[in-house]
């Protein structure tokens, strides 16, 4: 790619080493041009009030997550340099980033090109578990130089979950909980090993895929609305994606299949943001997915 032959030079004057997917990586003391190739990492950045000047979009949007938005000021919002799957390598290298923070499924084809733009912290590819998040976040807390910021924002969320639980326990609504991502093809459950299924569960509820994920797997194939009757948790999370998907939910609304749901029948279906739910990871989004918790179950 034109332009990638003769990339800047990052400054020599590095201050701390971090261990990564690829090994030890130095990284600055204090960075001051941060580009998150990760939602998980531009959550982690702002968390600790640090905001990157370029970031990819959210899953199925052409901007970052609304749930960020609220953490943004006009004048100082990242520019975006890719999409969450393809990385736009030129866009990056004109933030003049003197740190990047990427996914744990970056390539190593982009890795070797991104680390000649600036120190590129991968954190490693894990087995699918509820704490990937809390690895991830620390990790890129320590390369921003903010650990205690961060642990400071991961103990926030902990003590808030602990609070939502008592809740939910004093008030007899807890239970079991489905999550389910609804889109055009079909509603797909989501696993109980993700972040938001974690926050669920921190949160006093018994998270369940009614065995339909596959192991290891982040969703189950799409299900006909026949097949949800699978799905027997007390509380039903419904996330849509987009317009598409949206639309897609409102057909659904209609049919008789869904309407015998007993979480229809018993007003216990929870509409959620799926770019929220389903696509973001950090102390922010717990945030915000226990603010959604709070307010359908404790309203």
């Amino acid at each position: 790619m034109a332009g990638l032959t003769t990339l800047l030079t990052f400054s020599t004057a590095q201050a701390a080493s971090v261990a990564t997917a690829h090994g030890e990586v130095e990284v600055p003391d204090a960075p001051e041009r941060v580009v998150t190739l990760h939602e998980g990492a531009l959550d982690a950045a702002l968390a600790v009030e640090v905001t990157p000047v370029g970031a990819v979009t959210t899953r199925g949007g052409d901007g970052v997550a609304r749930y960020i938005e609220a953490y943004l000021e006009e004048e100082t919002r990242p520019a975006i340099v890719g999409v969450v799957r393809e990385v736009n390598l030129e866009a990056v290298l004109a933030e003049r980033p003197d740190l990047i923070l990427a996914s744990p499924q970056l390539s190593d084809e982009q890795y070797r090109l991104l680390s000649k733009i600036a120190p590129t912290v991968v954190p490693e590819a894990r087995k699918l578990a509820p704490d990937n998040w809390l690895h991830e976040a620390r990790l890129f807390g320590e390369a921003l130089g903010r650990e205690e910021a961060l642990e400071k924002a991961i103990t926030r969320v902990e003590e808030r979950a602990a609070a939502v639980a008592e809740a939910v326990e004093e008030a007899g609504v807890g239970g079991s909980a489905n999550l389910v991502r609804w889109m055009p093809q079909g509603p797909l459950v989501m696993s109980d090993a993700l972040f938001s299924s974690a926050m669920l569960a921190a949160a006093g509820l018994e998270v369940t895929d009614a065995g339909l994920v596959n192991q290891g797997g982040v969703h189950s194939d799409p299900l006909s609305l026949e097949n949800l009757s699978r799905l027997e948790g007390d509380w039903l999370f419904l996330a849509t994606l987009n317009e598409e998907g949206d639309q897609a939910l409102k057909a659904a609304r209609k049919s008789p299949a869904f309407a015998r749901l007993p979480v229809v029948k018993s007003d216990r279906v929870v509409p959620v943001d799926g770019q929220l739910w389903t696509s973001a990871s950090g102390p922010l989004a717990a945030q915000a997915i226990l603010d959604d918790i709070e307010a359908a179950l404790l309203p």
